[in-house]
């Protein structure tokens, strides 16, 4: 488990949000050890983070996003905090991403692998369109589109809801455990939104590994962000209604299209 709530670097923040879906094996190189290894290690003493970069280049899905958001900015550093924190939780340097920017780079990654799926995905970018995390999310993964068919509900809204970035309020923690309550995915067989109040057991990376280290302890009434059921950051004001932003702009770009997303997973 890691200790600080806050990540210090870049390459830390990257790997608190790649990590949950990284350990379910869903992207991202290995099972999710080495990354908690490496992240446990610079978060315990601060040192070297270059086995943390090495592995957040393997992350085929958000690496071209972070490079696309870094270059638009003058950034030469696509692990840059600020970057970072642009691609899963959002911030000032999306606007510099132009949707001119953003269609040549998902059509350089992705019209020739999907093929007819393109004309789907190209349906995805709208004046909403940024390279954030829920975009790859609603547009370009392929559970939007099976809800659409009408033949499955359950399981698209489900992986949605946990894959997208959602924030909530920390009601209880106990141990690594931590009940948190926020706003869930719904689906009206149209449109998907955001229904009422709901609490959710998640876990949690801070805790046992630095003692002393009780101020970044996670606690009741904590504002954080969570990924599947993984609480990666504690969010200031600022940064949580950046992640409202952000969810209630990508679920415009899901509404929008008038046709069935990609039926096949990309990136």
């Amino acid at each position: 488990m890691i200790a600080a709530l806050r990540a210090r670097s870049g390459p830390a923040l990257f790997a608190r949000y790649a990590y949950p879906p990284n350990a379910l094996g869903y992207c991202g190189p290995g099972g999710g050890d080495e990354l908690l290894a490496e992240l446990s290690h610079h978060e315990a003493d601060g040192g070297d983070d270059r086995g943390l970069r090495n592995l957040a280049q393997g992350f085929e899905g958000a690496w071209p996003y972070l490079q696309l958001i870094a270059a638009a900015n003058g950034r030469a550093d696509p692990l840059d905090p600020d970057v970072v924190s642009a691609y899963w939780v959002g911030n000032r340097l999306l606007d510099a991403v132009s949707p001119a920017l953003l269609f040549r780079s998902m059509e350089e990654r992705f019209a020739d692998r999907a093929g007819a799926s393109w004309a789907h995905l190209r349906d995805g970018m709208t004046a909403d369109a940024v390279p954030h995390h829920d975009f790859h999310v609603f547009a370009v993964y392929p559970w939007v589109g099976l809800l659409r068919t009408g033949r499955l509900v359950d399981e698209p809204l489900h992986v949605l809801d946990r894959c997208r970035i959602r924030s909530g309020t920390v009601l209880s923690v106990d141990g690594h455990e931590a009940e948190v309550r926020y706003r869930p995915l719904t689906y009206d067989g149209h449109h998907l939104g955001l229904g009422p109040d709901s609490v959710d057991v998640v876990m949690h990376l801070g805790g046992d590994i630095r003692p002393g280290s009780g101020g970044d302890r996670l606690r009741a009434g904590d504002v954080v962000a969570m990924h599947w059921q993984w609480v990666c950051q504690r969010l200031d004001p600022a940064s949580a209604r950046w992640v409202q932003v952000m969810t209630a702009r990508m679920l415009a770009v899901a509404n929008a299209p008038t046709v069935p997303g990609a039926a096949a997973l990309l990136g």
